[in-house]
């Protein structure tokens, strides 16, 4: 099993999203710092690094840090709103410096949402341009990352359909629920979503995915709300499988190794048949709301298994 960390190596980005939990603070790594926690997450037994921000592609030794995970047998990753990567020949340098991994972001297939979103009109064209520049290179791996907010909640299913239909090479997909405590969520309230916004779309978006011979995951997103899908649940993945994770920030929380995935757990939870593998409610009282949980009475031993197997 890939073990895989986080560096931050540039805190600029060239969208100004209203959901973005790591916003500009002018920080940026020099690749000498750069090399050294490539190196220091090699040393703690990782094979693999994804390499974030902000937004890395505006990390002007981004091919060469690359080149250097590679040398150091490390495999490196990117997480990208691909407003660069639009551009085919900055694709290219990245290719040949060895990217064959990245994590794209993308909101809603509707141009408005997007851009609403993003809050940088040529993000949806941009997007676009970057899809057909990934799949003409055809030997790049690519993930879409959905951030699930108030804005495209009722739809994330036609969103994933659009991909699917249009990029047939993507084969993975992750839904992230917001992070309310960072940053620019917690100054704009109004784009977190409840769980009953977005339970029924997120059901249609992940049946459609597995029909289709897609994989998934699911962050933030508490068991009682993944119907089915339990066993895609970051959280419980790394609980039942006992993982860690570090994130390298270029902020005041510094680097960070977290092996702890649970949450808040309400009466209601205690109740659950599934507690013992379920992160539980994370903002709890503060974003999310307790009354939202339910209990669920499911054999946990079968999503276990279903984990164990993957």
């Amino acid at each position: 099993m890939a073990k895989i960390g986080y560096i931050q190596v540039i805190r600029d980005c060239n969208q100004n999203c209203i959901i973005c939990s790591n916003p500009t603070n002018e920080k940026t790594l020099s690749l000498k710092e750069a090399k050294i926690k490539i190196d220091e997450l090699k040393a703690q037994g990782y094979t693999g690094v994804i390499l974030t921000g902000g937004e890395p592609t505006l990390y002007v030794q981004l091919p060469a840090l690359i080149a250097y995970a590679i040398k150091q047998k490390i495999s490196p990753r990117i997480i990208t709103n691909g407003q660069k990567i639009a551009d085919k020949k900055y694709l290219q340098t990245l290719h040949a410096a060895g990217l064959r991994h990245l994590h794209l972001s993308v909101f809603s297939l509707q141009e408005k949402v997007q851009v609403k979103i993003a809050r940088y009109s040529p993000s949806f064209q941009n997007i676009k341009k970057a899809l057909d520049n990934l799949k003409e290179a055809g030997d790049i791996t690519v993930d879409i990352n959905t951030a699930i907010s108030k804005y495209n909640a009722d739809h994330l299913s036609k969103t994933v359909a659009w991909i699917v239909q249009k990029y047939p090479f993507i084969k993975h997909f992750v839904f992230n629920n917001l992070d309310p405590y960072m940053n620019r969520v917690s100054e704009n309230p109004e784009v977190v979503p409840n769980f009953n916004d977005f339970e029924l779309e997120l059901h249609r978006a992940l049946e459609y995915l597995e029909k289709n011979n897609k994989t998934f995951r699911v962050e933030r997103v508490p068991l009682c709300y993944l119907t089915d899908f339990e066993h895609v649940s970051t959280e419980t993945r790394k609980i039942v499988k006992e993982e860690g994770r570090t994130v390298c920030f270029l902020d005041d929380k510094g680097t960070i190794t977290q092996d702890d995935w649970f949450y808040k757990k309400t009466d209601t939870c205690q109740k659950c048949s599934l507690k013992k593998i379920c992160a539980g409610l994370y903002a709890q009282g503060g974003f999310y709301k307790e009354s939202e949980l339910y209990a669920v009475f499911i054999n946990q031993r079968k999503i276990i298994e279903k984990i164990k197997k993957d």
